[in-house]
C-alpha cells in the first residue's frame, strides 16, 4: 500500500513538473510572437490595415502624452480606457509608438496648476469644466480629454472630446469619442509625418457660396489641407501650370488635389468650363454640389410663397459628357427636417411649433462606401434628384438617396408655406430612394473632343488632352448640403450639419470631409474615421434604488463562485481517491 501511495505521489510531482515546464516553454514561445484576437462584436481592439500600414512605416519615435490621469469621473475613465488600449494595440504593431498619461491637476499648488492648464491651452489643448452634483455638494473640475503628440520637432494637440457650443449629453460626447480614437490618433501621426498639407481649392466667379457660408468646413479642412479659394477668370493655368519634368520638357501639372464648386448661381462661361475640363483630364478629382433648380428659403419666410425655377448655369452638357444628369425637379420627402412656425401665442407670447417640412429631406444611404458609411442622415434643401448615363469605363457608385416615401415636382415648382396646414396626401409619395449623390470612377473623355481646331489642339501652352487620367468625382444635387447656418441673433457661423432650430446634428460635415478625403487619398483615411464602435450603456432606470445590491452582487458573487468550485472540486477528489 505504502509502495503504490510512494508511486502516485511521484507520479504526481513528475505531472507537476511537465506542466510548469510546459507552460514556461509556451510562455518563452510567446514572448517572440506578437499576435492578438480581437472576440469583440465591433471589433474594439482591431487596428484598421491603413493605420497597420503606417505605423510600420514609422521612422522615429512617436511620443503621446495623454492628459487623462488621476481622480477622473466615471464617463471620463471610460475615455482613458478606450485610448490606453488602442495605444497598446499602436505599441505592439510598432514600438515606434510610446505615450504617458499625465494628470494636469495633480499639484496642490493653484498657481502651478493654473500655469500647467494655460500651456496646455496655448498649445490647443481645449479644458472640460466638469461639474459633478453629489451629497457632498457641488464640485467643478478642469478636465482636459487630449494629447500632445511630438514627433521630432514638431507637435500637434489631440481633441478627444469636441468642444460644443450647444449642450449635449456627456455620455454621447464619450460615445462619439471613443468611436474616433483610433481616426484621431492616426490621424495626428499623419499630420505629423507628411511634409505638406495637400493643396485643395474652392472655385468662385460664378456666384458659389463664399467664405462665410463655407466658413465651418473651410476651417475643418485646413487641419488636413492648404485651403485656397480661386476665381477662374478664363485663365488657362488658374488650376494648371507647366512645369519641367526629369528630362527637362515641359509638362502640365495640376495646381491642387482637388476643387469644391459649391452652389453657384450664374453661367459657366465655354472658357471657364475648358479649363475644368482640362484640369480633370490631367487627373484631377473634382467635388460638385450643384442645385439644378434655384428656390429661395428667404423670399418664402418674407411673402409666404415662392417659386422653384430652373437654375441655368450651363454645366449640363459637361456633367452629361461625364456619365451624370442633373433634374430640374424638387424633391418632397415625408422624411424631412421640421421648421419652426407660429401657431398662436399664450400670455403674449408666440407659441411656436415645429413641422417637417417636405422641400428639406432628411437624406442617408444604404451603402457601406467609406464615403458614406455611418454618416448618418444629412440635411438638405430643395435637393433635386440625378441619373447617370452610361459611359464606357465610368464606373458608378449611388452614395445618397430619399425615404421611400417621397415624389418628385418638375420646375417650375409653385412652393407656399400653407402645406404645413395640410395633412399630406401619403399616396402621392410613392417614390422611394431617389438618388441624390453619387461617385464617378474611371477615365473620362474631354467635353471638347473633336471640338478644337488644330492650333489649339497642338498648343505646347494648352497641351490639350481628349483622354483624361484616371480619377474621381462625385457630384451632389444641392449646394446647400455644405452650407452652415448662422446664429439667429449674433450671426456667427454654426458647425456644419448643425440645426439651430431643432438642436440636431446631422451628418453634412462628416460627408463633406469623408468625400475630399477620398477624392484627394483614397479610402484610407475614411476607413479609419468610419470605425463604428458601439458603447453598451447600463440601465439607469434598473441601477436607481438598487445601488447597493448591484455593488454587492459585483464584489460578492466572483469570489463565491471561486469558493463554489474549490467545494466541487475537493468534492470530486476525495470521492475519486476514497475509491
Amino acid at each position: 500500500m505504502n509502495k503504490a501511495k510512494k508511486t502516485l505521489k511521484q507520479g504526481a510531482w513528475i505531472q507537476l513538473i511537465l506542466v510548469i515546464v510546459i507552460i514556461v516553454f509556451v510562455n518563452i514561445i510567446v514572448s517572440f510572437i506578437s499576435y492578438r484576437v480581437d472576440f469583440t462584436e465591433d471589433n474594439i481592439y482591431s487596428v484598421s490595415d491603413d493605420t497597420r500600414r503606417m505605423l510600420n512605416e514609422l521612422d522615429d519615435i512617436v511620443y503621446f502624452q495623454i492628459y487623462l490621469d488621476g481622480s477622473l469621473p466615471p464617463d471620463y475613465r471610460q475615455l482613458k480606457i478606450a485610448t490606453r488600449e488602442m495605444l497598446d494595440e499602436f505599441h505592439v504593431i510598432s514600438d515606434k509608438v510610446q505615450y504617458k498619461f499625465i494628470n494636469p491637476s495633480q499639484s496642490d499648488d493653484p498657481k502651478e496648476r493654473y500655469t500647467i492648464h494655460k500651456n496646455l491651452e496655448e498649445r490647443g489643448l481645449v479644458a472640460d469644466q466638469y461639474r459633478e452634483d453629489n451629497e457632498e455638494g457641488v464640485k467643478f473640475a478642469r478636465i482636459f480629454p487630449g494629447a500632445i503628440v511630438t514627433y521630432r520637432a514638431k507637435e500637434v494637440p489631440v481633441q478627444f472630446l469636441q468642444p460644443e457650443r450647444f449642450p449635449i449629453p456627456l455620455e454621447k460626447r464619450i460615445d462619439r469619442a471613443i468611436n474616433d480614437i483610433e481616426f484621431n490618433l492616426s490621424y495626428a501621426i499623419s499630420l505629423l509625418t507628411n511634409e505638406e498639407k495637400p493643396p485643395i481649392a474652392f472655385i468662385e466667379g460664378h456666384g458659389e457660396l463664399g467664405p462665410r457660408e463655407t466658413a465651418d468646413i473651410m476651417r475643418t479642412l485646413q487641419d488636413n489641407y492648404t485651403v485656397e479659394r480661386v476665381r477662374l477668370n478664363e485663365e488657362v493655368n488658374s488650376l494648371t501650370e507647366r512645369v519641367a519634368d526629369d528630362s527637362g520638357d515641359y509638362v502640365i501639372k495640376n495646381k491642387y488635389e482637388s476643387i469644391i464648386i459649391a452652389g453657384p448661381d450664374s453661367a459657366f462661361s465655354e472658357k471657364d468650363k475648358f479649363i475644368i475640363d482640362q484640369y480633370i483630364m490631367h487627373g484631377g478629382k473634382v467635388l460638385w454640389l450643384i442645385d439644378p433648380v434655384f428656390a429661395s428659403m428667404d423670399s418664402l419666410s418674407y411673402t409666404g410663397a415662392t417659386m422653384g425655377i430652373t437654375n441655368n448655369i450651363f454645366l449640363d452638357d459637361m456633367l452629361f459628357n461625364y456619365g451624370v444628369r442633373l433634374n430640374t425637379d424638387l424633391i418632397m420627402d415625408l422624411i424631412a427636417l421640421p421648421i419652426p412656425m407660429v401657431a398662436g401665442s399664450t400670455a403674449g407670447q408666440p407659441d411656436i411649433e415645429f413641422f417637417p417640412w417636405y422641400f428639406f429631406p432628411l437624406v442617408a444611404s444604404d451603402t457601406n462606401h467609406p464615403v458614406v458609411n455611418n454618416i448618418g442622415a444629412v440635411k438638405t434643401e430643395f435637393v433635386s434628384s440625378l441619373d447617370t448615363i452610361m459611359i464606357p469605363g465610368i464606373k458608378k457608385t449611388f452614395l445618397m438617396s430619399t425615404s421611400p416615401y417621397s415624389r418628385r415636382l418638375n420646375a417650375p415648382v409653385y412652393i407656399n408655406l400653407n402645406i404645413l396646414d395640410e395633412e399630406p396626401d401619403e399616396k402621392q409619395f410613392n417614390e422611394n430612394f431617389i438618388p441624390v449623390a453619387v461617385l464617378l470612377e474611371g477615365s473620362f473623355k474631354s467635353l471638347y473632343r473633336n471640338r478644337m481646331s488644330r492650333a489649339l489642339a497642338g498648343s505646347k501652352e494648352i497641351a490639350f488632352k481628349e483622354h483624361g487620367k484616371p480619377t474621381s468625382m462625385i457630384v451632389i444635387a444641392d449646394g446647400d448640403v455644405i452650407r452652415n447656418q448662422f446664429h439667429y441673433s449674433q450671426g456667427y457661423p454654426l458647425p456644419l450639419g448643425y440645426d439651430q432650430y431643432t438642436g440636431e446634428t446631422f451628418g453634412n460635415k462628416r460627408l463633406i470631409l469623408n468625400a475630399i478625403d477620398y477624392l484627394v487619398s483614397g479610402s484610407e483615411i475614411v476607413t479609419i474615421r468610419e470605425k463604428n464602435v458601439e458603447t453598451p450603456l447600463l440601465n439607469e432606470t434598473a441601477l436607481k434604488g438598487n445601488e447597493f445590491i448591484w455593488r454587492l452582487g459585483n464584489s460578492a458573487i466572483p469570489p463565491l463562485m471561486v469558493i463554489i468550485f474549490g467545494i466541487i472540486y475537493i468534492f470530486i477528489r476525495k470521492k475519486r481517491y476514497t475509491t
